[in-house]
């Protein structure tokens, strides 16, 4: 095995321990997470249109991780609420988390053209 470049090393250091990038990279690491993000990118960010998407396409997503995600995205910069009612709310992305969304798209896509 040979060892990456020392620069490289660096970098990686700094993604796993920057407060601010090892912080979306937890919140990547959890479950729906790239999902959540992914139903914000197209306007799924109320549950009941997130729901329905999900189960148009024979997936799953509970309401309780659905909005613990939202929660972390929101905190993360990725995405603002807006209060429906006292008791809802529905997510919109940010100009940030849209920048997030696309490069997953593209790292989806690139992955895909290798397989």
């Amino acid at each position: 095995m040979v060892m990456k470049k020392n620069g490289e090393e660096e970098k990686i250091k700094y993604i796993l321990t920057d407060p601010k990038l090892s912080s979306i990279k937890a919140m990547l690491e959890k479950d729906h997470a790239i999902d959540c993000l992914l139903l914000l990118y197209v306007n799924r960010g109320k549950w009941k249109a997130a729901k329905d998407f999900m189960r148009a396409n024979n997936l799953t997503l509970s309401d309780g991780t659905f909005r613990s995600r939202m929660i972390e995205i929101e905190q993360l910069g990725l995405a603002k609420s807006e209060r429906i009612d006292p008791l809802k709310k529905y997510y919109v992305i940010t100009d940030l988390g849209k920048k997030v969304a696309k490069l997953l798209l593209g790292f989806f896509d690139e992955f895909d053209s290798y397989a």
